[in-house]
């Protein structure tokens, strides 16, 4: 009992020096985000929930037949290319520990988790002449065990890990891919979709599109700028319509559940302060490439990308556009053709036209001709692309209400990352600034209904490996149980979720 006591004491001790050094850091340093708006809690109906994806955190990698996803070919070939040369044959073990990822979702009291099922290990021949019943049974088992415990499951069916079998014949470049997505879709719906529903059908297809088919930074390791990777976001923009009207016409009526598309998006800032063009030009080339088939008034790809890369394209010579526009029939298929919005918003950045164009030619660099930068106040987290900039979460939900008719906003993803440790005091000025920033947001009149933090437990951050860590809990890699540690922004988050007000950072124990 008093060695309990001393340690409650010892861990007070150490929160009070922290948070004093955290209050006391220069402006600069600082991440947060003032009250805007008369009301200062979330209304009822909105909900708090976590995410994670199957290869960053499920391991048993080649277990009850599941078949190699292109993320697993990659880095048993290729370890250099990982920060540690680690992997996801382990991870988390979540294959074999749900409960303890359980347990963790328990404590937060969250109204929804957010996973991903894996591809190639329910359909390990990618197609369903294949099924496998101890991964069926164990994702049944996930969805059950949470709506047995008040926990609402949202599921991504595609978060990076295409199954490897579909790399041989071009992956997201070949168009026979929204077959075999329709009927991937299909036996998820049919399987799972009684009590699934909230559906994401892809996420980030630009951060697997152009690192995958364009510069070669993750699978399949396609070296193709401004032509790949723009069939990949094409073929990817056709696959998720057809998903979504499969659902619509064949399993609406009995599931009465919703599906949408997780969308990636920085916002950005005008570095010079003339014209606000250059921000409408990065806007769209980051959040409308995809977003406005979808949610705008043309059901196509922004005018501007099409004119720009149908002009450079005949300036290079060539006979056709590298980005077609999309014709009558997949412009009207494309358009509505999502439920709600996904957004991933982790940061933003200042803009300027780049004169003469970046990049190679062709690429997405050199089509979108903008230069980006940074603002020296802005706080750094461990991973190099990640500053705080939580009014970039204001202003882009505020640019999705104005330009896409205020469509429902789900925030999938948002979070920091840093070394793992448990005092994790900038993750908490994170939170706190970024839930401002969506707080103001529901005073202003934009339609977000669900906030999602990345990540539940730390995990393997794809070619960062595990040196970076996203969790609320901190996860024991060198222990045999894998031990899911909570982190004090863990304890922060719970207390939002239960007061649904934003509590300053130094009285949620």
């Amino acid at each position: 009992m008093k060695i309990h006591f001393f340690l409650i004491l010892l861990w007070k001790f150490v929160y009070c020096v922290s948070f004093f050094s955290f209050e006391n850091r220069s402006e600069s340093q600082k991440c947060e985000l003032r009250h805007r708006g008369k009301n200062v809690k979330f209304p009822k109906q909105f909900l708090f929930g976590v995410s994670t994806a199957a290869y960053q955190i499920e391991g048993a990698w080649n277990e009850d037949g599941k078949s190699p996803s292109i993320w697993d070919t990659y880095t048993h070939l290729h370890p250099e290319r990982i920060a540690d040369h680690s992997n996801g044959d382990n991870a988390a073990e979540s294959y074999h520990r749900f409960e303890q990822d359980l347990r963790a979702l328990k404590e937060l009291k969250v109204d929804f988790y957010r996973f991903s099922i894996s591809w190639s290990r329910v359909l390990p021949k990618a197609d369903t002449t294949s099924q496998s019943k101890k991964a069926i049974d164990y994702y049944n088992m996930v969805i059950n065990t949470l709506l047995e415990n008040n926990i609402q499951p949202m599921v991504t069916m595609f978060h990076y890990d295409m199954p490897d079998e579909l790399s041989s014949f071009g992956g997201f470049t070949n168009d026979i891919i929204i077959k075999y997505f329709r009927f991937y879709a299909d036996f998820l719906f049919k399987t799972f979709g009684d009590r699934v529903k909230k559906w994401i059908t892809f996420n980030e297809p630009f951060d697997y599109c152009v690192p995958g088919y364009g510069n070669a930074d993750f699978p399949p390791m396609v070296h193709a700028p401004g032509v790949a990777d723009y069939l990949c976001l094409d073929n990817t923009l056709r696959a998720h319509a057809s998903a979504f009207h499969l659902y619509k016409a064949k399993y609406f009526d009995s599931q009465k559940g919703k599906i949408g598309i997780t969308i990636s998006s920085r916002f950005y800032y005008n570095k010079n302060k003339e014209s606000d063009e250059v921000v409408d030009r990065a806007m769209q080339y980051a959040l409308g490439w995809l977003a406005h088939p979808i949610f705008g008034k043309s059901g196509n790809y922004p005018f501007i990308i099409i004119e720009d890369i149908t002009s450079n394209s005949m300036r290079e010579g060539l006979p056709w556009p590298r980005l077609k526009p999309f014709n009558f029939h997949w412009t009207k298929y494309i358009k509505g053709s999502a439920d709600f919005l996904g957004l991933n918003y982790y940061t933003s950045r200042y803009v300027e036209i780049r004169d003469p164009p970046g990049g190679e030619i062709p690429s997405w660099e050199y089509d979108s001709r903008i230069k980006y930068s940074l603002d020296k106040k802005w706080k750094r987290a461990k991973s190099n692309w990640l500053y705080c900039v939580p009014n970039g979460l204001e202003d882009i939900l505020r640019w999705i209400r104005d330009n896409y008719n205020n469509v429902e906003v789900y925030i999938t993803e948002n979070g920091w990352s840093d070394d793992g440790e448990l005092v994790d005091l900038d993750r908490i000025g994170f939170l706190k600034a970024h839930l401002q920033a969506v707080l103001n947001a529901l005073n202003d009149g934009c339609n977000v209904t669900h906030y999602s933090h990345w990540s539940l437990i730390d995990n393997f951050e794809w070619n960062m490996g595990f040196t970076e860590k996203f969790g609320l809990y901190y996860l024991n890699m060198t222990s045999r149980n894998k031990e899911r540690v909570a982190k004090h922004s863990a304890h922060y988050y719970k207390s939002i979720i239960e007061s649904r007000k934003i509590p300053s950072s130094d009285n949620f124990v």
